[in-house]
């Protein structure tokens, strides 16, 4: 048996045990300041988010603590959660707003 074979054995007999660890693995990793930030980014660029410089934008979205559109002061909670919201039709950054706000402009 080569290498590949067995490691496409190994993965299929050692699957669920592989799943858990790599699950516990990206929790831990999402956590730190890293894996948060490359997560945020991520998602922004799959959600269609398009800018020159990501670090930047992604700085400018941490400093900011209140809504642009209305002053509500952002936290973590479904309605005052902070988000980065763009135009849809070119995918360039508006502002950072709260999650009502977002809703709202569609």
């Amino acid at each position: 048996m080569d290498k590949k074979e067995y490691l496409k054995q190994y993965y299929l007999d050692n699957k669920e045990k592989l799943n858990k660890r790599n699950k516990e693995y990206l929790k831990e990793w999402n956590k730190s300041e890293k894996g948060y930030k490359s997560t945020r980014i991520y998602k922004w660029k799959s959600r269609g988010v398009i800018s020159d410089d990501y670090d930047k934008l992604y700085e400018y979205f941490l400093s900011i603590k209140e809504c642009e559109n209305c002053g509500i002061e952002l936290n973590v909670d479904t309605y005052t959660r902070k988000c980065l919201d763009h135009d849809h039709n070119t995918g360039l950054f508006r502002n950072v707003l709260c999650n009502s706000c977002n809703l709202l402009r569609g």
